[in-house]
């Protein structure tokens, strides 16, 4: 294989390891998809199934990400909306999740 070769199939892997989701990325989006996904656009595109539940992907750094939200897993997450049930999270499941959240919102920017 020549070098010029080679530097392309590094470049390739590099891009698809740069895709490839660390595992507690992995985790905070496996538990969004199970408890969430039945209403919320969990992933980078796609619809909410539920027309008032928006995707995670365009939640902002004020009405996410405040300092106590990942407290706010933990302890019982709710809001206002009648259907949205009250979720408890563990610590590590509440910081990947909103690891995962973080890591979804800077996507959108690229």
């Amino acid at each position: 294989m020549t070098r010029a070769g080679l530097i392309v199939l590094l470049l390739i892997a590099c891009n698809a390891n740069a895709r490839a989701l660390e595992p507690g990325l992995q985790h905070g989006k496996a538990l969004l998809m199970r408890m969430c996904s039945q209403c919320h656009a969990v992933g980078e595109t796609g619809r909410s199934p539920h027309a008032y539940a928006p995707a995670f992907r365009n939640f902002s750094e004020e009405k996410l990400y405040d300092e106590d939200f990942r407290e706010r897993l933990q302890n019982g997450l709710s809001t206002m909306h009648p259907d949205m049930p009250t979720f408890h999270f563990g610590e590590q499941d509440a910081q990947d999740a909103v690891d995962y959240l973080k890591w979804l919102r800077d996507r959108r920017g690229k």
